[in-house]
């Protein structure tokens, strides 16, 4: 599995007999697996959402939404507790205003769900952690 790095965006591969969570990456020796969120941008969103083939669950949001902040923690879980199985990653709207258009936010906080450069998933406003659970399950 091509997995990228949340560092340095490099990407590598996982022999499917080691465990992903000890994985380090080739170029910059960092983890690649650290159970946070990416802050994702124009910048790194291809290695991550293309090139790599673990899924991608995405949180676009801004700063100014109360939901984004009350959705923030348990996306931030979710992150530690479901890694290696899935990389999260965040994109801040307002920063990074050409991904909202490309995927045509109109809504946050909104949840997409890619594997391989398709969009498998997407769902506007916050879930309760059963129900994100519940819905990223479908996608292991």
């Amino acid at each position: 599995m091509i997995v990228a790095c949340p560092n340095c965006n490099g990407l590598n591969r996982l022999p499917a007999d080691k465990a992903a969570t000890a994985a380090r990456c080739g170029k910059c020796k960092q983890g690649l697996f650290s159970g946070e969120p990416v802050e994702l941008t124009s910048a790194n969103f291809a290695a991550h959402a293309y090139k790599a083939e673990l899924p991608l669950v995405l949180d676009f949001w801004a700063s100014w939404c109360g939901p984004c902040q009350s959705f923030a923690p348990l996306f931030s879980q979710a992150a530690h507790e479901l890694e290696p199985h899935f990389r999260f990653g965040k994109i801040n709207t307002e920063q990074q205003q050409q991904l909202a258009g490309q995927f045509n936010i109109r809504s946050i906080p909104t949840v997409m769900v890619f594997k391989q450069g398709k969009v498998l998933a997407q769902q506007a406003g916050a879930f309760p952690k059963q129900a994100f659970y519940q819905w990223l399950s479908q996608f292991k």
